[in-house]
């Protein structure tokens, strides 16, 4: 027996548990602790451009759960397969109920409830549009067009609306939302100094991480609470404890614990990290190439047309660049990366004088 899948519209905001703008992260770390209710999960994504590829949570039989390239936020919800008993989908918007095993969602009903829209085969509203045909990337075969008061609906749509009422556009990166606040919006890497974290909403303060400066307690007080605590064992400082239940260690005693190291993570579909942390917008500075550089430290809270005037002052490297790039960036008197090439490694009876060459990537 499956049990109902109960979910509710919010145009341009979410659909049941989704909330539009929430994390790649945060959705399917959810849905690893609701296992008996979404059982199926497939991940799709263009293992090309694995670092910026849209990624698709196919959560199966009834949603598709898009979230964007660059920042992993929920895009657009899709809830499909109405009629589909295994589990039986109820659909509810305020106190009505529009969809369930027992009643069907037709055109006049969107219009009923909705109100009048634009005529097309597809009945739009500001982040929220209704589709009768069937979802084209399955089995399912077209439906009739025109305006039939009684055609069924096969998709729901749900997507941030934009500033002119529009529903965003499949490719663009999700505006501010409530959902955001406290996530990391933006680091920026000095080498060897440190990094500054900015924050949602874009007008929270900036929190500055020194290499050797900020401490522990510094980053617990600006942070909060970190999720895992990794302690470094040495043998010759470490007081080791056991009891019944469990093993601890203390660990060792300085007068007082700064900042060493700092890892990024962009959370890449496919990598051995994927899904251990969530995606860090980050980008590297280099050093200012003139008097100018520098004025704006973070271009992202002006207007887009004098946004594309500061966002590379000083220079930066991003996290979806090569990392050929980023390594000259960093190191540009070094010689590239390079690797060797053995021109007869997968032939047997070939052989040459010089069959290594080395080929720069």
């Amino acid at each position: 027996m499956f049990s109902t899948l109960d979910v509710d519209i919010r145009p341009g905001s979410g659909l049941g548990r989704f909330e539009i703008g929430a994390s790649l992260w945060t959705v399917l770390d959810m849905l690893r602790h609701l296992q008996h209710s979404f059982p199926q999960v497939e991940i799709k994504y263009d293992p090309d451009t694995s670092s910026t590829t849209p990624v698709i949570l196919h959560i199966r039989p009834h949603l598709d759960l898009l979230f964007s390239g660059k920042h992993q936020r929920l895009h657009t919800i899709c809830l499909r397969k109405l009629r589909d008993p295994n589990p039986p989908v109820l659909l509810r918007y305020k106190d009505m109920i529009l969809s369930s095993t027992e009643e069907c969602l037709t055109r006049v009903a969107v219009r009923r409830t909705f109100g009048p829209t634009y005529p097309g085969d597809e009945l739009r509203y500001p982040g929220l549009w209704f589709s009768f045909e069937e979802d084209t990337m399955g089995e399912g075969v077209k439906s009739g067009h025109g305006d039939d008061r009684t055609q069924e609906v096969k998709r729901v749509m749900i997507s941030q609306k934009e500033n002119d009422g529009k529903s965003l556009d499949a490719l663009e990166e999700v505006r501010e939302l409530p959902v955001m606040a406290g996530d990391v919006r933006q680091a920026v890497v000095k080498v060897h100094h440190g990094v500054t974290l900015h924050f949602y909403p874009a007008s929270s303060q900036p929190v500055h991480v020194k290499l050797g400066e900020t401490t522990a307690q510094d980053l617990t007080l600006d942070l909060g609470p970190p999720l895992r605590v990794h302690y470094k064992e040495d043998e010759r400082m470490s007081i080791h404890a056991k009891d019944n239940t469990s093993e601890a260690h203390d660990e060792p005693r300085c007068p007082e614990h700064t900042v060493t190291k700092i890892i990024l993570h962009t959370n890449v579909p496919g990598s051995p990290l994927f899904q251990r942390y969530k995606r860090c917008n980050w980008e590297i500075e280099g050093e200012p190439e003139d008097d100018e550089d520098g004025i704006v430290s973070a271009p992202y809270i002006l207007p887009p047309k004098l946004r594309l005037m500061f966002e590379d002052t000083p220079p930066r490297k991003r996290f979806f660049d090569r990392f050929e790039t980023i390594s000259h960036f960093l190191s540009p008197r070094e010689p590239p990366p390079s690797m060797h090439l053995d021109r007869t490694d997968e032939e047997e009876d070939i052989t040459l004088p010089s069959a290594t060459s080395r080929c720069k990537t």
